[in-house]
């Protein structure tokens, strides 16, 4: 038996479900325990519509996070386009640290569907590391990153910002690690030139 497609979305319903996903990531980021039908209303749908596109709150949570991830993901390749490697690495590293200190309660969402009893697994971070690779690799073709680096030993070396409290003065704090951090990355590098 072949197995039936998904047929895409009208217009009307792929601009529900993308106002959905809009109000929810605002709402969710402010308060993990915002109702479900709170997010409904806010986006102007009933809940009919609503649960026709997020089942439940695992489903909303867990696509939002891929959007988002996936959007921090897609800048990489966007960075490396108008700039020099190590320039669109330092630049993407601090599109990342937004994502990851501006969406603290997104976060606490995503912690509270994945720690359920029977929930599903949590989402996985597929994307940033590819992108942190594809960086990489063009940093070290260019000769602007040290060789060698992979991106499992980047994502380590910068996860010392989840340390650091999202409501104070985060972004100096995190701009000086991970200036740190590129000294580290340039240092040994082929070609490195002169700042």
């Amino acid at each position: 038996m072949a197995e039936k497609k998904e047929a895409p979305l009208r217009s009307d319903a792929q601009r529900n479900r993308e106002r959905i996903l809009e109000v929810a990531l605002v709402e969710l980021t402010r308060d993990a325990d915002t109702p479900l039908s709170a997010i409904a209303k806010k986006a102007g749908v009933g809940q009919g519509t609503f649960y026709r596109n997020f089942p439940h709150r695992e489903a909303l949570v867990l696509e939002i996070y891929r959007h988002e991830i996936q959007q921090v993901a897609d800048c990489a390749a966007q960075l490396l386009e108008t700039r020099e490697p190590d320039r669109a690495l330092r630049e993407w590293m601090d599109r990342l640290a937004r994502f990851a200190m501006t969406k603290v309660g997104l976060a606490d969402a995503i912690r509270q569907v994945t720690n359920a009893p029977g929930a599903a697994a949590k989402p996985e971070y597929t994307p940033v590391t590819s992108a942190a690779e594809l960086i990489l690799r063009a940093g070290e073709k260019a000769g602007t990153i040290r060789p060698g680096v992979t991106a499992d030993d980047f994502i380590l070396a910068i996860s010392g910002m989840f340390q650091i409290d999202p409501h104070g003065d985060w972004e100096a704090r995190v701009a000086r690690l991970f200036d740190l951090v590129m000294d580290g990355l340039r240092a040994g590098a082929s070609g490195r030139k002169p700042d």
